[in-house]
């Protein structure tokens, strides 16, 4: 059987798509239960889309990191490290300075919810929580340095491009049943009763059919695959199935509980 240890992703970054849009799970090969070996994950660019779904124009602009005002360069106050890795897109430096009012280099839970808005949305202090956990700054996992902040703005351009392509109505939402794709298009073929578990998370019981925002897709892949990708480290024999004890079980789940 295939491993399913490929390409090394980014945290909680989405494996690049498999099946066909609109493809129903029982109906491709090949994949095997509850998750398969994601496909290589191309290239993508560091940076993500506007809230109207329109692409930025200036893709191919790059900004050398220690240019940019204070970063890596010892300018107002900021020390050689952290900075920017090389290639940053200018769009991203900025969103990062223009909430890092004290100068330091880095950035807490409220004032990354406030930079993502520029490109994104304001997100729930939720999916802002996970995305800390996900995008650990080593030297302060409370605060989100300069590198973390561009991989985890890569991180969300990608699951844009997911979100678009299983919002065939472009209304901004998605069911489950397009969640249930968009998951499986990643390798992940979610038991019914777990996506009804992750769909009851955002029903408001107004008996309306319950769907998600971009931020509440965020914040199930990110759960899907932080989950699936600590339980496959247990599962050696790629069946589906694990042993593991109390303590290896709480440590596993307790940080995704902890971001409610």
């Amino acid at each position: 059987m295939s491993s399913y240890y490929g390409h090394n992703t980014a945290p909680s970054a989405p494996p690049e798509p498999h099946p066909q849009p609109g493809s129903h799970p029982g109906s491709q090969p090949g994949v095997g239960y509850p998750y398969q070996q994601p496909p290589v994950q191309s290239q993508q660019p560091a940076y993500g889309y506007n809230n109207n779904y329109g692409h930025n124009q200036n893709q191919n602009q790059t900004q050398n990191p220690n240019s940019s005002i204070g970063f890596g360069g010892g300018q107002y106050g900021y020390p050689p490290a952290p900075s920017f890795p090389p290639g940053t897109h200018p769009e991203v430096i900025r969103s990062f300075q223009m909430v890092d009012l004290d100068r330091s280099g880095f950035i807490d839970a409220k004032e990354l919810q406030q930079a993502l808005i520029s490109a994104y949305q304001k997100f729930s202090i939720r999916t802002i929580r996970l995305l800390m956990f996900q995008f650990r700054n080593p030297l302060d996992p409370f605060r989100t340095g300069p590198k973390e902040f561009a991989d985890l703005w890569s991180c969300l351009g990608q699951w844009r491009a997911i979100f678009e392509r299983f919002d065939r109505d472009r209304s901004g939402k998605i069911d489950a049943a397009e969640l249930r794709d968009a998951l499986y298009s990643l390798g992940y073929a979610v038991p019914p009763s777990v996506l009804q578990l992750l769909i009851s998370k955002y029903d408001d019981q107004s008996g309306r059919r319950v769907e998600l925002s971009f931020d509440s897709f965020v914040e199930c892949g990110m759960i899907v695959k932080g989950l699936t990708e600590k339980f496959k480290e247990k599962d050696t024999r790629y069946t589906g199935s694990a042993t593991l004890s109390y303590e290896t079980f709480m440590t596993m789940v307790i940080p995704f509980l902890a971001a409610e």
